[in-house]
């Protein structure tokens, strides 16, 4: 298995310059005709639709038949070979997770991470899944949207015992089929995929039918963590007050770096109790695959949202045809703000003036705020004194200030003549392409 960072420093160097040029005409028949196509419908045939990704045959990096999988945040699965059979290693257990810098949550996941690490095969390998459970009590694993053996599904009780803590279980079955899939308990599930126990598990076609250049996994999940504590409340069913992508809140998301003219595939996978409608800025995607198998490219459709119901996987792909810096974030306003308080009242146009005064002098330095909205957390965030292991509402800071979003949000970075996905620092706009500010 190549690792993301063996595979960074592989010598896989990234084309640029003419070859950047030959590849996006190959796209599309020519750059005209991308640009006439760009926003047609799709059209009613067995081929892709006029601006879709174009089905190519080939292979992914270093002979592979994929690419390798880019779990933001987060790490692939590494297997072994024993006889013919791919054999890989989960280990149940509590998890310290940093959600973003200054917020550490007690969590639990697999192999020290949560979202556990991705596993990657291939439609028709045999492969063999040893699970050992370090929790304080049993759990189970089931293998989601598989096909396999009715004793491989992994429901404790059902069709397997459940996994007592220290014992190890060995599921193995050939996979026949390919797509994006998961991996979570049917096991205590209320608390076990409230406290972070989920993974992908990625199935590549056995042959390539379209190239993919960077292919990334995300897991929107949500949290109810009290201000000034550690572990997340299972019990909680609504009102949630934390929102991650892959585990990690804005600002602690990694960002998204592709070059210009790449074919990107983003898969969405969702176990918490709300849908996410994931929003792409600058972009419109085409959704190819569902959590049931591939949308045959006469169906795809064009969106620049895709909601992820729960139970759910979703893929989408798109060619990053425009430089910058573009948001990529849950649509559900309050999915992207961190430590809410739903408690608060409305003090929107309130006069709070003299409860200032009263404040300063029980408590000198506090403030009163939300008058005006709620833009001043942001503003005043680095200037209030927060509760220990907990995050501003809303936090980050871009190249014109303060980017004031948390939670289920990060950025696909876009550039032009790049020679590695290491982070390229902020977007330089070209000049006069910048909203500017008009005296009236």
């Amino acid at each position: 298995m190549i690792s993301r960072r063996r595979f960074l420093s592989s010598g896989a160097v990234l084309a640029t310059g003419s070859a950047l040029a030959d590849r996006f005409a190959s796209l599309f028949s020519g750059t005209a005709q991308a640009q006439e196509h760009a926003h047609a419908p799709p059209a009613p045939s067995t081929a892709p639709a006029a601006g879709a990704p174009a089905v190519v045959t080939k292979s992914g990096r270093r002979g592979l038949p994929y690419s390798p999988i880019v779990t933001p945040n987060g790490a692939t699965l590494p297997y072994v070979m024993k006889k013919g059979v791919k054999e890989f290693h989960l280990v149940a257990e509590p998890v310290k997770r940093e959600f973003a810098p200054g917020m550490v949550v007690n969590c639990w996941g697999y192999n020290g991470l949560t979202p556990g690490p991705t596993i990657e095969a291939v439609e028709g390998d045999r492969v063999r899944l040893l699970v050992t459970n370090r929790l304080p009590e049993h759990t189970s694993i089931h293998w989601h949207g598989v096909f396999l053996p009715s004793g491989m599904d992994g429901v404790g009780g059902l069709s397997q015992p459940q996994i007592k803590p220290g014992e190890t279980y060995a599921y193995e079955f050939t996979l026949r089929q390919h797509g994006t899939h998961m991996y979570h308990p049917h096991a205590d599930e209320t608390v076990q995929m409230a406290m972070g126990m989920m993974g992908f598990f990625i199935i590549h076609p056995r042959r390539s039918v379209r190239r993919v250049d960077r292919d990334f996994c995300i897991f929107p999940q949500e949290w109810f963590v009290e201000p000034a504590t550690s572990t997340p409340n299972p019990n909680i069913m609504t009102d949630f007050n934390i929102f991650t992508f892959n585990s990690r809140a804005f600002p602690g998301t990694d960002h998204l770096v592709v070059r210009l003219g790449d074919r990107v595939r983003l898969r969405f996978a969702n176990v918490s109790m709300d849908s996410h409608p994931i929003h792409i800025h600058g972009h419109r995607f085409w959704v190819v695959e569902t959590d049931g198998g591939q949308i045959p490219p006469s169906a795809w459709w064009p969106e620049t949202t895709v909601n992820v119901a729960p139970g759910t996987t979703r893929a989408v792909e798109f060619v990053a045809d425009a430089p910058g810096d573009w948001a990529l974030h849950c649509h559900k306003s309050h999915h992207t703000m961190n430590a809410m308080s739903h408690e608060i009242p409305n003090v929107i146009s309130v006069d709070q003036s003299e409860l200032q005064r009263k404040l300063q002098a029980l408590v000198p330095g506090s403030m009163a705020m939300g008058t005006r909205g709620m833009a001043e957390h942001a503003e005043h965030a680095e200037h209030m004194g927060l509760l220990p292991n907990t995050l501003p509402m809303m936090t980050g800071k871009g190249p014109f200030g303060g980017v004031e979003m948390g939670g289920m949000f990060t950025i696909v970075k876009v550039r032009e003549g790049i020679t590695s996905y290491d982070d390229p620092g902020w977007y330089a706009h070209p000049s006069g392409s910048v909203a500017w500010k008009v005296d009236v």
